[in-house]
């Protein structure tokens, strides 16, 4: 606060509630005190009631201490008095609930925002102070009234009113979440390493792309473990990600994609920042307590321009009834986003999900294994399988399986053995969407099936259209969508397509990963550079991006950055690729010989497709035409980018390489 007389009158002690306010607020701060005194709250209000003699930040400390809650006057007066940010810091370390009338919307300075992001805001910007005071009391007397005043204050209508209003249904409860190399990208040798290690961030970045909030927006952040166990975060991230995905099925209702929300876990970041980074306009965040049978859930939703908790709920079920728990929480939220946010919400459909809470178990574990080897990706399969086992009409279970297989071909099983093991992923996903057909998780399966898999391109077309229809805002349909568009040649919409994840995603680094192969396999190679170094500078773990942007400085021709980020380690086996063709362009010879012995030792015929690429790019036509040859055969996943691979530019007009683009039927 700014400077003020000395106070003539004596303090009483143990005030029920100390009000902060700037100077130039005085008289809305005592109009506050005056209605909550009104109402019978005692209040600590500076000049008034500090002691005489008693120096005055002591008699401010003081009084902060002795009492319960803190009412804040928020406004841009507010926002630039460092008095004011003291006395809410010095509040919030005493664990003291904050309820701040907000009367003007001065953006706030990130010390008290910080300070401020579990307090309940109340808005007189656009009603009037007189018009909220009675709801500020109300709040107050909550607040006051709470076993534990850190509590947020809820200032809606009791929550059991509504939600015993709410039919129960069956919610989707498991997402057939194709992995990572299926969600955003194709399983093939472009994707392949067994080891992943991390690696320095670029220094050069791009900026995500500025867009207005979406009045229909919102983002489910990764509930919050209170088990005291960490091994069972894999259950309230399962039960986020399900709410999640219950969400994006309300047509109009632009949900944040789960790579994104769940960015932001144990980073202690307020959720108005969460929400500008995610440029969402509610978020939906909980907590899950799973104790032997039994299981709390808590969910709040939180309208992110106002601080205002549109509603919020505790449940309390045995874990048998966890499935119609998720039901529950989703329908809840569902008709308070009907009633708020949307104009035409629909209920959440059950679709794909199962019955048997132990299935559900299963599921969650696999959806919670990071394939970075061999061992977890059979991990992961396994997790899958008991899932099917305990409800063999488990479809999200099938499609999620059928995922897994897929990466398990691309990136560990012999050449020889690859085709039964992507066979076995077809039946799987051709399960899904027979047990779902209206599910379009279990279309974006059998479309990657067809499409790195198969190399069925025209089936792909049409299963990744039907994904595209049956779910127009999940991010990892546009994401896969996006690069099979590249890889025919459809490069306008594949960087729209991509371009469009970037922006329901914006703090993925896969997002970004994504738009570079689009913009790469595009011919635009100095903007692919420019989303592959946002990528890294998100993620730089990410152990095939270095490689790829060697690749976009190859098509730029700077051959000695190409190499130089080629190098940089762990090498990946596009990496090499990538070595073997600059060296031999740069003259090092040696290098270059080297390193594709190397790859031949380690992959065999594996990498037939990148052999064909690397003696076309070192003018040795007759060996790149064998090697395709090979590829062809043994229906290498490499093949999908045949048609816009720029390294096999040199074959393009050979009768042998024509030919096995005819074979290969890409749709027009």
């Amino acid at each position: 606060m700014a400077e003020v007389q000395a106070p003539e009158i004596q303090a009483t002690p143990g005030r029920d509630v100390f009000i902060s306010y700037a100077s130039q607020d005085k008289a809305v701060a005592d109009a506050v005190c005056e209605a909550l005194e009104s109402a019978g709250v005692t209040c600590w209000i500076a000049p008034r009631d500090v002691t005489p003699g008693e120096l005055y930040a002591e008699s401010i400390v003081h009084a902060i201490d002795s009492t319960k809650v803190i009412v804040l006057v928020l406004s841009k007066n507010a926002a630039e008095s460092q008095h004011v940010l003291s006395e809410v810091e010095r509040a919030r370390s005493r664990r003291h609930a904050v309820v701040s009338l907000r009367i003007d919307l001065a953006p706030l300075p990130a010390g008290l925002e910080y300070f401020l992001n579990t307090s309940q805001w109340l808005d007189a910007s656009t009603t009037g102070v007189d018009r909220a005071l009675p709801r500020l009391v109300d709040a107050v007397k909550k607040a006051w009234t709470q076993p534990s005043a850190g509590a947020r204050v809820n200032p809606s209508p009791p929550v059991t009113a509504r939600t015993n209003q709410i039919p129960r249904r069956m919610l989707v409860t498991l997402t057939a979440v194709i992995t990572a190399a299926l969600g955003y990208f194709a399983v093939d040798k472009f994707w392949v390493s067994n080891h992943i290690a991390p690696q320095r961030p670029s220094a050069t970045t791009t900026a995500a792309p500025s867009v207005t909030t979406p009045p229909h927006s919102i983002a489910v952040l990764p509930f919050v473990n209170m088990s005291g166990d960490p091994k069972q975060d894999y259950f309230s991230d399962g039960l986020s990600e399900e709410l999640l995905n219950a969400l994006a099925s309300i047509p109009g209702l632009q949900v944040a994609a789960r790579t994104s929300s769940f960015s932001f876990k144990d980073k202690g970041m307020d959720v108005a920042s969460i929400a500008r980074r995610l440029n969402v306009g509610a978020v939906l965040e909980g907590s899950v307590r799973k104790d032997g049978s039994r299981i709390r859930i808590t969910a709040q939703l939180i309208n992110t321009a106002t601080g205002f908790h549109l509603w919020s709920h505790t449940y309390d079920r045995d874990l048998k009834n966890v499935l119609a728990l998720q039901s529950d929480i989703a329908n809840a939220v569902t008709k308070e986003l009907q009633s708020t946010l949307l104009v035409d919400a629909s209920t959440v459909v059950e679709l794909g999900g199962t019955h048997n809470p132990l299935a559900f178990d299963a599921y969650l574990k696999a959806r919670g294994i990071e394939v970075v080897s061999k061992e977890t990706n059979l991990a992961k399969i396994a997790a899958y399988d008991e899932a099917i086992h305990l409800d063999p009409q488990y479809a999200k279970a099938y499609a999620g399986k059928a995922g897994a297989l897929g990466a398990f071909a691309g990136s560990y099983e012999p050449a020889a053995t690859a085709r039964q093991v992507v066979d076995q992923a077809r039946a799987l996903a051709e399960k899904a969407v027979q047990l779902a057909p209206d599910l379009g998780d279990t279309h974006l399966a059998l479309a990657s099936v067809y499409d790195d898999g198969l190399l069925e391109f025209k089936r792909s077309m049409s299963e990744y259209d039907r994904a595209q229809v049956l779910a127009p805002g999940n991010v990892r349909v546009i994401g896969a969508y996006s690069i099979f568009l590249a890889r025919m040649g459809h490069a306008d919409s594949a960087i729209a397509s991509a371009q469009r994840a970037v922006t329901l995603d914006p703090v993925n680094a896969y997002s970004y990963d994504t738009l570079g192969y689009v913009l790469y396999f595009s011919h635009r190679y100095l903007e692919a550079i420019n989303a592959f170094d946002r990528a890294l500078s998100l993620n730089p773990n990410i152990h095939w991006t270095h490689a790829m942007r060697g690749l976009s400085y190859l098509g730029l021709g700077n051959l000695q950055a190409a190499r130089q980020s080629c190098t940089t380690p762990p090498l990946a086996w596009v990496s090499q690729l990538c070595i073997a063709i600059v060296a031999d362009k740069l003259g090092d010879k040696t290098a270059a010989q080297a390193t594709l012995a190397q790859m031949k030792s380690q992959s065999g015929d594996a990498m037939a497709y990148q052999y064909a690429s690397i003696y076309a790019q070192k003018g040795e036509k007759p060996n790149a035409l064998l090697w395709l040859d090979t590829a062809y055969r043994l229906k290498d996943p490499g093949l999908a980018w045949l048609k816009v691979d720029f390294l096999l530019d040199p074959l393009r007009a050979e009768p042998r390489f024509l030919e096995i683009e005819r074979k290969l039927s890409f749709p027009d």
